[in-house]
Parts: C-alpha cells; structure tokens; sequence
C-alpha cells in the first residue's frame, strides 16, 4: 500500500489564533432526556438481541425470557482477555512501523500528525492469531461466553467515557468538539467534549475508531468460525460467506485508512461514550450478529442463492468504495487527474468553497450510504427468512443512515447556503434512487 508522506508544520504557537469553539445549540435525541436513554438503551438493545439469538425460537417478538441477572453476564475471565486484547492493541500501535500523515485543518490553523498503521497492525494481529490457532488456543470460548464478553467490552466503554469527559474538562477551548460541547455533563459524556482527544502523540480516537474497532471485529468472526468447525467439523456456506463479506470490509477500511481522517464523522464529531460504546462493543459483537445467529442456527443456502447474494455484495461495494474514494479524492486536490475519468462538474459556493458532482454523486446525494446499505443487506440475505433477528443490522443501519443523510445537510446547507440548494436540485434524491 502506498502512503502520502507529508511534511510537517512548523508554527508559532504564540502568534496562533486560539478561537473558542462555540456552546452546542441544537441538542440531538431531545437532548438530556433521550440522551439518558440512548446511554441505557444501546446497551441494553444489544444484550436484548444476544440473548434472542441464544434461543431455540430467536424470535425478537418473543424476546429472551426473563432478564438476567447481573451475576450471569459478569466473567472476569472475559474481562481480563478483553483488556489484554485492547493493551495488545496498543502495544502493536505504538511499533515503529508505518507513515506519518497529517489531518484536516482545525479550527486554530493547526494539523494533527497521524501514524497511519492500522493494516499494518492488523496484519501483525492476524499472524498472531494464525499461531494461536496451530496452537490450540480455545478461541471457542469467546463464542461459548458471547455475553459475557459483551457485557465486559460495554462496561469498559462506559469506563472509558467517563475518562474522556474527565480528560476534556482541562482540554483547551479550541480543542472542544461542537456537537459536544452543550456544556450538560450527561450530553457532553455521551457526545463526547473533546474532538481529538491524546495522551502524548497517542491519538485515542483513531485507535479505537479505526484500528481496535476493526482488530477486535475480525477477532469476533475467527472465534465464531473456530466455534462452528469445532462443533460441526466444517463450517455451512452462508456462515463462510457472511464471514468473508465482513472480513474484506475489514480489510477494505484499513486499506484505504487514511480516508478517514477526512470523513465528516472522524472531523466534527467529539470522541466520548456513544463512539467508544461503538468501537468496543456495538460493531463487533452486533454487526457480526448474523455470523453469530448462524452459529446458533445453521441455515443451508443454494448455489444459485449464494451467487446472487455474491453479485448484490459486490455491486454495493463498488458504490460505497467508489464513491468515498472519489470524494476524498477531491477533499484533497480538486484538480486530480484521476477524477477525470467521473466527469467531475462543480458548484461554487460564496464562501469560496466547491461541490462537486461526478461518479455515484451524480445519482444520489449520499451514495456511500447507498453502497453500505446494500452491503448490509447482502450480510443478512445468507440467514434465510425464517427470522427477522439477522436482518437487525440491515434495518437498524437503513434508520441510522437516513437520520445521518438529514444531519448531513442541515450542515452543508449552514456552510454551503445557495451552492447546496443547486446541487439538490440537480440531485433530488438522497439516499434511494427514484425513492429517497
């Protein structure tokens, strides 16, 4: 993989403009109120939905029975290999091994210096977990203990929230996340107070929002596999293929890692409960969840099946992968002679700034979204129709994305104005073609 190798910056921080990054008006998920629930109700959803697939019915309407008591969801044996997992994952990080690479410009005229070694590590990871496997390493337990081991990776996201929102309230003003920055502890803690969070030149946002998230996703689907032929001897086909679909938009995102210091998510969005809660807990035990049910119940797919679903799989990738690369693409350089090939035309805004169309912008607004809402589909398409628990994902994402398209445009429309109002004329719809 080749990287940009840039140069860094030298400043004067003493003639550095330090503006204050403004309080949070619009408070989202009706502010303390639903944001109360949220910081419940994630947790709580996903042990809901771990323990309906656990079931003979897994039926959701049914649900689990009785809840559990907190004494059968607390293994300190799950505890303790969730937390060697993540101090293994900062250890790998902090090799000397890959680029430095710079991020977007924040608001006082600065960049953060990244090192950008995700895949690198993951590979390293995986060689580690080849060994492990020859080795005999029971990696069947994380799948026989699949709650506990969820229970302890949410409890350490809520550890790790309440550290952050400490850590932000000595963070300068000019390092405070908008969204976060409401100046209510309970919505600060979820949202997270501070934008690019350190300690040194550790970057704990991206580490966890781009390299354990993934490591520990890709850990979750070997556990679940090593389960499944140690139990049945081989694996069933839509098993293998789920996992495999999962397993390439691993590698895919940390392949193109760089990408992310630009998306609109890693550049405005604070770093607190609600991303940590994701990275630790909710991508890798929820978005594996149909691997999960397909462990717990076999479904036989056809041939003919598979290779449709193969087919619906690749075409939503090539959305999502084109899409994003173009745009970043154009974040960095507009005149990129590879957008040649889109068609790219622009649109000026007053403030100098440029829209493009080219490529999948020209069909939807958000087709990013597009493609990896199609994906999520083709990962629940292999666990048949029998239940409605494996396309969770599927619906739960389709929600999530649309309620994200809206935030979007609220936002380019405030930075964009009239230049925003054109390009949705010229692409009316947002996510769907001819639909949304």
């Amino acid at each position: 993989m080749a990287y940009r190798t840039v140069p860094s910056l030298r400043f004067d921080e003493r003639k550095m403009e330090r503006p204050r990054v403004p309080r949070t008006e619009e408070l989202e998920f009706g502010g303390p109120t639903g944001i109360s629930l949220l910081t419940v109700g994630m947790p709580a959803l996903g042990l809901y939905l771990l323990l309906t697939c656990n079931t003979k019915s897994a039926s959701v309407l049914e649900g689990p029975g009785p809840a559990p008591s907190l004494q059968s969801l607390w293994n300190p044996i799950a505890m303790a290999l969730v937390l060697g997992w993540v101090a293994l994952q900062v250890g790998l990080h902090l090799l000397p091994i890959g680029e430095p690479h710079l991020g977007v410009t924040l608001s006082n005229n600065t960049r953060l210096r990244y090192k950008i070694n995700a895949f690198l590590v993951f590979n390293l990871s995986a060689i580690l977990a080849g060994f492990a496997v020859l080795g005999k390493v029971p990696f069947q337990y994380v799948a026989d203990h699949y709650v506990e081991f969820a229970s302890a990776s949410a409890l350490l996201s809520m550890v790790l929230g309440v550290f952050l929102y400490i850590k932000s309230l000595s963070a300068p003003d000019h390092a405070l996340a908008a969204r976060g920055n409401s100046g209510i502890p309970l919505y600060d803690f979820f949202f997270g107070r501070e934008l690019n969070p350190r300690i040194g030149s550790f970057d704990l946002k991206y580490f966890f929002d781009l390299q354990l998230v993934n490591a520990s996703w890709g850990m979750i689907l070997l556990c679940l596999l090593v389960r499944d032929i140690t139990a049945h001897g081989s694996s069933c086909h839509a098993l293998v293929l789920v996992s495999g679909f999962q397993a390439f938009y691993i590698l895919d995102s940390l392949w193109y890692q760089e990408m992310i210091l630009t998306t609109m998510g890693f550049v405005h969005h604070g770093f607190g409960f609600a991303l940590a809660f994701r990275d630790l807990c909710w991508v890798p035990f929820i978005h594996s969840l149909q691997v999960y049910y397909l462990v717990r119940h076999p479904y036989e797919l056809k041939t003919s099946a598979a290779i449709g679903i193969i087919i619906l799989n690749a075409v939503g990738y090539t959305i999502y992968r084109e899409s994003n690369t173009m745009k970043h693409a154009f974040r960095l350089d507009p005149t990129d002679p590879h957008l040649a090939r889109y068609r790219i035309q622009t649109i000026q805004s007053t403030s100098g700034r440029r829209l493009f169309l080219g490529g999948w912008w020209r069909v939807v607004r958000h087709p990013n979204y597009l493609g990896d809402i199609i994906m999520a589909l083709a990962w629940s398409l292999p666990c048949g129709f029998n239940h409605l628990l494996p396309y969770f994902y599927f619906v739960y994402l389709t929600i999530f994305l649309a309620y994200r398209a809206a935030k979007d445009e609220q936002r380019c429309l405030r930075k964009y104005g009239q230049a925003w109002q054109e390009y949705c004329r010229r692409v009316p719809y947002k996510i769907f073609p001819c639909i949304y």
